[in-house]
């Protein structure tokens, strides 16, 4: 008989304990990044690759809000939110700077391993802009906040050259001290700090605007009709505030019809990895009431449901006039790729940086 207090092993062995195979975090390969699917397909693009190394860990954020610690051996393919998934080949991303190649997922990389991303949408309109990864130089971390009573741009002498391919002037850039709100402001004239707010506008012509997220949507809108660009930070509270919506608003002030608007949104934490809780859904509850469960899925744990970012600024866009046709999402998560891009719900403090100029 078992000593009191344990239980008597079966067939006369003990249980083993099942252990999870650890995966290991392996750095790309210099001049060589791959990315395998197979991945869903993208809005606007083609289709973006899941994770294929390191399962979200659980690192809180305020508000609630939480990455998964769900392993992603599916992609987001797996899950109710995705669109069906494509034929596909492995996209490498890499290559000399000077040839970069177009991956599946309608995202240029340039460099070896990639500095930063260009959208095909984009580039077709001739719109000079980038999206960065960690391997952008120069660019300071969130650790070291933008004062509003001293602002400077968070970038150091190596990160205007290292942008300068894709059109990009530094020294003009306008960016903000981003709050997590819904309110616009013009880029002042000649570039420089627009204030304390989260979308940013311009009519003026090679004037770039600057947004920096970790795991936030950073989201490009340019009517090819009209002077007009705007770049927009939207976090679960700028969704619950309406800051997409906000911004083709912004556009039409300047004559854009948001008819004509092309949207891009820039790589950033998806649904396969964005856990949150009770404080989140209800905000979301109150400003969408009988809509915002679509863009969750359940999640483990009593109150908790995984969100998708993506979903739910896609329809607030459409609702205030944007073509889905028009809006361009390379489905790209921050917190499956820590190996390219940075996520601070997985405790990394680094600035990826969102770029965009009139032409």
């Amino acid at each position: 008989m078992a000593p009191a207090g344990r239980r008597a092993p079966r067939g006369g062995r003990g249980r083993a304990r099942r252990r999870r195979p650890r995966r290991a975090r392996v750095p790309p390969a210099p001049g060589r990044l791959t990315l395998r699917g197979p991945w869903p397909r993208a809005r606007g693009g083609e289709g973006v690759p899941p994770s294929t190394t390191l399962a979200a860990t659980r690192d809180g954020d305020s508000g609630g809000a939480s990455v998964g610690s769900v392993p992603d051996t599916t992609g987001l393919g797996g899950h109710p939110l995705a669109p069906a998934r494509p034929p596909h080949t492995p996209a490498t991303l890499g290559g000399p700077p000077e040839s970069a190649v177009t991956s599946p997922a309608g995202l240029t990389p340039h460099g070896a391993p990639p500095i930063y991303f260009t959208f095909a949408g984009l580039a077709r309109l001739g719109v000079p802009h980038a999206t960065t990864t960690r391997h952008c130089p120069g660019v300071a971390s969130f650790a070291e906040a933008i004062d509003a009573r001293a602002p400077r741009p968070p970038f150091g002498p190596e990160t205007g050259p290292a942008l300068r391919p894709a059109g990009l002037d530094l020294a003009r850039v306008a960016y903000a001290r981003q709050v997590h709100g819904a309110a616009a402001a013009p880029a002042p004239a000649g570039g420089g700090f627009a204030g304390s707010v989260d979308v940013v506008t311009t009519g003026a012509r090679a004037l770039p605007l600057a947004i920096f997220t970790a795991d936030c949507l950073a989201i490009v809108l340019h009517d090819p009709g009209a002077p007009a660009l705007a770049a927009a930070h939207v976090g679960w509270r700028g969704t619950v505030r309406g800051a997409a919506q906000a911004a083709v608003r912004a556009l039409a002030a300047l004559g854009a019809r948001a008819g004509r608007v092309h949207a891009a949104i820039a790589p950033s934490i998806g649904p396969c990895c964005y856990e949150v809780d009770e404080p989140v859904t209800r905000d979301l509850a109150r400003a969408y009431p009988g809509r915002w469960e679509a863009w969750t899925r359940p999640a483990a744990g009593a109150g908790r449901v995984m969100l998708d970012l993506w979903a739910a600024n896609e329809a607030l866009l459409a609702e205030a006039g944007v073509d889905p046709a028009r809006i361009e999402n390379p489905r790209l998560c921050t917190a499956c790729h820590p190996e390219l891009l940075f996520s601070y719900r997985r405790g990394n403090r680094g600035r990826l940086v969102t770029l965009a100029a009139l032409p």
